[in-house]
């Protein structure tokens, strides 16, 4: 495998399959497969968020009165509550993932504290990322620098031509320029593989199921304060009916109940796997870009040692960095732990799989 020279600062832009990639795959081959899964995973997460939506629209339906037979013993139907339920929600999404597309980008270059700088501002760094855009086949992206001392960066937009790269200048600063181009080149994949889009939508998915949950139980609460306030003035009769009414009510609690508690478990999950995978791809991708699996070995080696809270990040915006930026993730063994709500893979395999791309 050729090497970048590390005096001159190379790139080469051969394109060529690393060794750890089977022989009848290619990147083209999992950028496809990626988007595939990109569109299943959103319609699983959009099926979350239309299941509790209309669970939620039922027990508010069947609180009304649906369910039951009304004063002249003809049944009152839950599917209108049901298909109000999955409107809104289906509404409520299309307005998040509009959101995402056009502005998600912005708020969390914003959120981060990122700020736009020209080639002047930073020529070998402009340099860097033109040479990889161009092995990579795509647009030059726009340049942001985070002003703190932690070591990080990440890549957002909705597709390679509108999308940027951010690095924090202390990363910026403790990089050689081969570690600098492989981390350049590990968000510039994120890019060329579409993971922004579908990491940018599948957090406003989760956000949105979170919200959905969370106003169940503000619903739950609101609804037995007037529930007990209705107790009190209401004394026995409507027989057979309030029985049925409340046997619906009781049915439709529950289901929204256990909706409400395992949808954004699984929402988070799917997440974070799926940031994982995606982050073992970037960087094997870097490694193809920069045809230099020691650049990418050495980045990840001083990532690891960093235990510095990147103060602009959130757990919203984590999983787009490059290494989780948050203080819980930074504890004990950092980087190196696995599990299951973890929004990146150990840097430890990270970095044996790169060991195993070199010849």
């Amino acid at each position: 495998m050729a090497k970048s020279d590390s005096s001159s600062g190379v790139i080469h832009t051969e394109n060529p399959r690393p060794k750890a990639l089977p022989e009848n795959v290619t990147f083209d081959d999992l950028i496809r497969r990626n988007k595939r899964r990109s569109a299943l995973l959103m319609l699983g997460m959009t099926a979350l968020l239309v299941a509790l939506g209309a669970a939620i629209g039922g027990l508010l339906g069947a609180m009304g009165g649906a369910g039951t037979a009304d004063h002249r013993g003809e049944a009152i139907s839950l599917w209108p509550s049901l298909a109000l339920g999955t409107f809104i929600a289906l509404v409520l999404a299309g307005i998040g993932c509009a959101w995402s597309w056009f502005s998600g980008s912005k708020a969390v270059l914003k959120m981060s504290g990122a700020r736009k700088i020209e080639h002047k501002d930073d020529p070998q760094l402009f340099n860097v990322v033109e040479e990889l855009s161009i092995a990579a086949g795509t647009p030059l992206p726009e340049v942001y620098l985070i002003d703190d001392p932690s070591l990080n960066a990440f890549a957002t937009g909705r597709d390679p031509e509108h999308a940027a790269v951010a690095i924090t200048t202390g990363l910026r600063q403790h990089l050689s320029r081969d570690e600098l181009a492989a981390v350049m080149a590990h968000e510039i994949a994120h890019i060329r593989n579409y993971d922004v889009r579908l990491m940018m939508l599948m957090a406003t998915m989760v956000g949105l199921i979170v919200f959905a949950a969370d106003a169940f139980r503000r619903m739950v609460f609101y609804g037995a304060v007037m529930g007990g306030r209705r107790g009190g003035m209401r004394s026995g009769g409507g027989g057979g009916r309030g029985g049925g009414q409340g046997a619906v009510i009781a049915i439709m609690f529950l289901v929204v109940l256990v909706l409400s508690i395992l949808a954004p478990i699984f929402a988070t999950m799917i997440r974070f796997a799926v940031s994982r995978q995606r982050e073992y791809l970037a960087d094997a991708s870097a490694v193809e870009l920069t045809r230099y699996p020691q650049g990418m070995i050495g980045a990840l080696e001083k990532l690891g040692g960093c235990r510095q809270t990147l103060q602009g990040a959130n757990r919203a915006t984590a999983h787009m960095f490059i290494v989780n930026p948050l203080k819980d993730a930074l504890k004990g063994q950092g980087h190196n732990l696995s599990s299951a709500f973890r929004t990146h893979p150990p840097l430890k395999d990270r970095i044996a799989r790169l060991r195993a791309l070199i010849h």
